[in-house]
């Protein structure tokens, strides 16, 4: 796989993220604002109700995270910020991307077929930070500039990070549509039932 290696800062234009390809590395710095499962449910309500969100998404970069946080005399201290599975919010992202403008989005694990078709249509990408890293990401938060929503728990609340080359981010869905998770699930799948037929194994629905 060919890859290149782009420094960005958010807000992305999508003349930026265009040009990005499965494969490519991104060190991101700028604005990131968390979002989970309760939060894009939330950003969906506002949307529909014509209520405005309190950050503006448009160019930005959501990230699917529970950051572990403590609070200081000056503030907010990010101690942990892990990516969170991102199939989770495969049933809200194709929406939000959407509506909101928002040009990347970053998690692990992968996300499905509607995430990639708008991603395509609208010019955006999906990218995966390595699981496990927590501390690596929490490294690369230089300032907690807000919070909100907090009603609905710290994990779920919109946090708005100034990050720093955050990164390795690796795009897995890009603008063209392509979603390499997809791709090593599908080859793995063909892999399989060619070695379960060579043993003389046969799986229900392809006798």
């Amino acid at each position: 796989m060919v890859m290149a290696v782009y420094n960005l800062k958010a807000p992305l234009t999508e003349e930026e993220v265009r040009k990005l390809r499965v494969g490519d590395i991104v060190y991101l710095s700028g604005i990131v604002v968390t979002a989970r499962d309760e939060a894009h449910h939330r950003i969906l309500e506002y949307i529909k109700e014509g209520k405005p969100l309190p950050v503006d998404l448009r160019g930005g970069a959501i990230y699917h995270c529970g950051p572990v946080v403590r609070k200081t005399d000056e503030g907010w201290e990010v101690v942990a910020a892990g990516p969170t599975t991102s199939t989770r919010m495969e049933i809200f992202e194709a929406e939000v991307i959407e509506k909101t403008g928002v040009r990347m989005i970053i998690g692990k694990g992968g996300m499905k077929e509607k995430t990639a078709e708008v991603c395509k249509k609208y010019g955006a990408v999906y990218v995966t930070f390595t699981g496990g890293a927590a501390i690596l990401a929490a490294k690369a938060i230089k300032r907690v500039l807000g919070v909100e929503w907090l009603d609905l728990g710290i994990p779920e609340a919109l946090w708005i990070f100034e990050v720093e080359n955050f990164g390795p981010l690796t795009v897995t869905i890009d603008s063209t549509g392509r979603n390499y998770t997809e791709e090593v699930i599908n080859n793995a799948k063909k892999k399989r039932e060619v070695v379960l037929k060579k043993l003389g194994v046969w799986l229900w629905g392809k006798c």
